[in-house]
């Protein structure tokens, strides 16, 4: 295919070339973004490689592709090699995900990689591409498209009312449906199953018995492959407080049946731990399972997938990032974590390092532990390092782990046997839950960490304004020893239908203390992430009339802001601030007057009102 073919064929819209000939020099581009292209040349490549032939990109998907007369002329060692370095290049210079082809000029054949990690060699391969297609289909092969993430949000009310027609207790149920999509993705058979007779006791078991055996035998498979820390203590909450559970043990297998084909079609095709789209499709599920059975509870805060996505983008997460999240609830900050340290890696050995040695988690409370642990085997962790106990205990185990990164969202309101026993012994007796909101768990875990460390934690809007004693107390220790460099306002509902706090992202760098550092402070006003509610399913994304995310360009757009500390009328500002000042973008930004209509003052005078109404101090008559 000649090369004007392959252009007009991808998109010529979408050509970008910056050399005379159209070709793409990577030395030119790195420079721009203050990078030295030898720093990321490697192997027996040396210098050869610096232009790709033909590059095309959006803000979120960069096409890159090499052509060769006739792949037989060459050595596919070789020009594998070629184009691997191509992609090393990408990633340094666009953080964009990655279709890298090969492409014969005098020839048909073309090769093509797209992926988790977009590593160039055989295995990797996608053999089914043969052809070469438009941008818009290699976009919604990299990213999925978005109807099909609005069918797996409306799948989850389907399920919810399944699960409540068959009696499956609510607090029960996103711990039952990950050990049901775990067994299935591992090879689980459900259907035709027939009553047999049980090895060990000789008695008859039913079929609904069968497959609950089926299941917890390949549990226990997937647990010691993958030397799995803390088996015991996994496969007894999997089991005893899961499948022995009354509710469970009482299905039918007509039931059990139907409950399982609907995950099977509606939710196991979306699997694929080699693909981002797949990772994100399925943590999207589990995100808003969770916060729609937990709606009842309304300090459960389960941080919205594409929140996680942000915060593990803004502290720069690689494939040598050693990611802890303390408080680690249903593992989603872990899950992401993992997700853009794979798709950061060049080789296997790279993507298994990063599953079983960089991603660690501490969680209390048991049924979270459970579903941590699960979540993290779906998505292919080969070695779950999710403990159980209270993070308070595990000061030794966190510093032992040499962690990089933190991603954090602790509780917020949390009582006294979830706190650090030394805080909570000056508590006074009408003391029942945390007066830091949450700050006391920040200053604990990073007085283990590596000076080298860095933060992002979720806390309520009150540990930023810090009107309260406690609060201030947590604020000046935090200066004291490390800098704050940067805090974002974020929507105002975005735990709905779950925890009804205002949060906002604190990202902290512990190499020094904030006044020897002398920085100003990003300020984010990242309120509006073009996501809507949605009635019984939470909040979903928006898209544009083509059906591309807003919420994709909105993210770029944030990162862009904070990378480059740009200053935005209504966006974003820097300022330089002490623990005694209020730590949010509303207290120092200059409003853009210009995008203020009547509407919006009302939504502010109605949104005051029901504030008051909550609060108690005004009454509905």
């Amino acid at each position: 295919m000649k090369r004007f073919d392959i252009i007009t064929k991808i998109g010529d819209k979408y050509h970008v070339g910056n050399t005379e000939t159209g070709e793409f020099s990577y030395a030119q581009a790195l420079k721009q973004v203050g990078k030295d292209i030898k720093d990321y040349q490697k192997g027996d490549t040396g210098e050869k490689h610096k232009f790709l032939d033909i590059r095309f990109e959006n803000e979120r998907l960069s096409i890159l592709v090499e052509c060769k007369n006739k792949f037989g002329k060459w050595d596919k060692s070789k020009i594998q090699k070629q184009l691997q370095d191509y992609v090393r290049f990408e990633k340094a210079y666009s953080d964009k995900k990655i279709v890298a082809i090969l492409a014969e000029t005098d020839g048909d054949d073309v090769w093509v990689w797209y992926g988790q990690s977009v590593i160039i060699d055989d295995e990797h391969r996608i053999v089914d591409e043969k052809t070469i297609k438009t941008f818009e289909e290699y976009e919604d092969l990299c990213f999925g498209k978005v109807n099909d993430k609005i069918k797996v949000v409306d799948s989850i009310k389907a399920l919810n009312e399944k699960l409540h027609s068959d009696g499956i207790n609510e607090k029960l149920r996103s711990q039952f449906v990950g050990t049901c999509l775990l067994a299935l993705k591992n090879g689980l058979v459900y259907k035709d199953v027939k009553e047999t007779i049980d090895p060990k006791t000789g008695r008859k078991l039913p079929p609904e018995k069968v497959i609950i055996q089926s299941i917890k035998d390949i549990l226990e498979g997937l647990l010691t492959r993958s030397g799995s820390i803390n088996k015991a203590s996994k496969l007894a909450i999997l089991n005893n407080k899961v499948l022995g559970d009354q509710d469970v043990r009482s299905l039918t297998y007509d039931e059990l049946k139907d409950i399982l084909a609907f995950i099977d079609e509606n939710v196991v095709p979306y699997i694929n731990d080699k693909n981002t789209a797949g990772q994100d499709l399925l943590n999207l599920f589990f995100t808003t399972f969770n916060k729609y059975v937990g709606k009842s509870d309304k300090n459960q805060a389960f941080t919205p997938d594409h929140i996680c996505d942000f915060m593990s983008k803004a502290v720069g997460v690689n494939k040598n990032s050693r990611v802890l999240d303390p408080c680690c609830g249903s593992g989603a900050f872990l899950v992401r974590a993992m997700t853009d340290a794979m798709d950061d890696c060049e080789t296997e050995e790279e993507r298994e390092n990063v599953k079983k040695n960089q991603i660690f988690g501490i969680e209390y409370e048991e049924g979270a532990f459970g579903l941590a642990s699960t979540n993290m085997l779906i998505h292919g962790d080969g070695n779950s390092n999710v403990i159980q106990d209270s993070m308070f205990k595990c000061g030794k185990w966190i510093e032992e782990n040499d962690i990089s990164i933190v991603l954090m969202n602790p509780p917020y309101n949390a009582t006294k046997k979830c706190c650090d026993p030394k805080y909570t012994c000056n508590w006074s007796s009408k003391q029942k839950e945390d007066p830091s909101k949450g700050l006391h768990f920040v200053y604990w875990v990073s007085t283990h960490l590596p000076s080298t460390c860095k933060m992002a934690v979720l806390l309520p809007m009150q540990a930023a304004i810090g009107n309260s004693e406690d609060v201030k107390t947590f604020k000046k220790k935090m200066l004291d020893n490390y800098t704050l460099e940067a805090v974002f306002s974020l929507p105002t509902e975005m735990f709905y239908p779950g925890a009804a706090a205002v949060a906002c992202c604190m990202i902290f760098d512990l190499s020094q203390k904030h006044e020897k550092s002398n920085k100003d402070t990003f300020f984010g006003y990242y309120k509006d992430d073009k996501f809507i509610k949605r009635k019984g399913l939470g909040r979903i994304e928006c898209t544009d009339l083509n059906g591309n995310s807003l919420w994709a360009k909105t993210k770029e757009l944030w990162l862009d802001l904070y990378k480059n500390k740009r200053e935005v009328p209504g966006l974003s500002v820097m300022h330089k601030v002490t623990w005694k000042d209020e730590w949010l973008a509303e207290a120092y930004m200059e409003t853009d007057y210009s995008t203020i209509n009547q509407l919006d003052f009302q939504n502010v005078l109605n949104d005051y009102l029901s504030y008051l109404v909550k609060e108690g101090e005004v009454f509905e008559s």
